[in-house]
């Protein structure tokens, strides 16, 4: 059976994008079969990874086709390397999540989607908008876990709480099967006061959502540096790993998934 995971924060630029293309990375190297889904309208994931979707069929298409109930035959799955695919994503999303407005069960459109392809792969990743909206909603319905990637920033712990509230009625109401991970810090750098100190607060945060909201979830031990050589390999078209495997975020994700598989 495969789990299906979201990489989600309503705030944007913490790393959701590079945190699940490198993790998908990884996973396929260890020989499981891995599928993305680019599922922000900004499709920074699709464009990482040298694709273009508009006009060709991505994951608006395919929830459009689920909405009418519809059956695609053409193939839409973008084979990006060994055990590891992607469906890709265009600002035609935008769109779909005004048309879920009216739609019966609307909040079950991607996962009936990902219920005819899941048994295809071993992990299913997507990768969220930086938002709670509709599309956010349907995430979090079709998935099993959450990675929540934060920066040691004021606002990335003061939105916290908001997040995993939201997290927390999408549990009671929709998907009681949905369990949070983990917290992975993003962007750090440990030599500076700021960056400890915004750790401190965030295990310090986390600690207190856990009991308000008896959550069985952590702070992960693998922290992601902060390094130019990230925005380097997107321009690139890869991942960190592949365009520079010694480096130290490269290291780092591979630790996170390793610690993230053994949770």
């Amino acid at each position: 059976m495969s789990k299906t995971t979201a990489i989600i924060n309503q705030k944007g630029g913490v790393g959701k994008t590079t945190t699940a293309l490198n993790l998908s990375y990884v996973l396929s190297e260890n020989r499981e079969k891995v599928l993305l889904i680019d599922f922000d309208p900004q499709a920074s994931l699709t464009a990482a990874l040298g694709y273009n979707a508009d006009n060709k069929i991505n994951i608006q298409t395919l929830m459009a086709a689920a909405i009418e109930e519809n059956e695609l035959e053409e193939d839409y799955i973008i084979n990006i390397k060994d055990n590891l695919d992607l469906i890709p994503c265009s600002l035609e999303l935008a769109g779909i999540e005004m048309s879920l407005v009216n739609v019966m069960s609307r909040e079950m459109v991607l996962k009936s989607v990902i219920e005819n392809i899941e048994d295809n792969y071993d992990h299913i990743i997507i990768d969220c908008s930086p938002s709670l909206g509709m599309l956010t909603i349907n995430a979090l319905a079709a998935c099993n876990s959450i990675i929540i990637p934060v920066t040691p920033e004021y606002l990335s712990a003061k939105g916290l709480g908001l997040l995993i509230n939201n997290i927390s009625k999408i549990r009671k109401k929709i998907n009681p099967n949905l369990t949070v991970d983990g917290i992975l810090i993003t962007m750090i750098n440990e030599r500076t006061h700021l960056s400890k100190e915004m750790t401190r607060v965030l295990n310090e945060s986390v600690d207190s959502i856990k009991n308000k909201f008896n959550l069985d979830m952590k702070v992960f031990q693998s922290k992601i540096p902060i390094s130019v050589k990230v925005g380097e390999a997107i321009m690139n078209r890869k991942s960190i790993i592949e365009y520079n495997p010694k480096n130290k975020v490269s290291e780092s994700y591979k630790d996170f998934a390793r610690e993230w598989r053994e949770w």
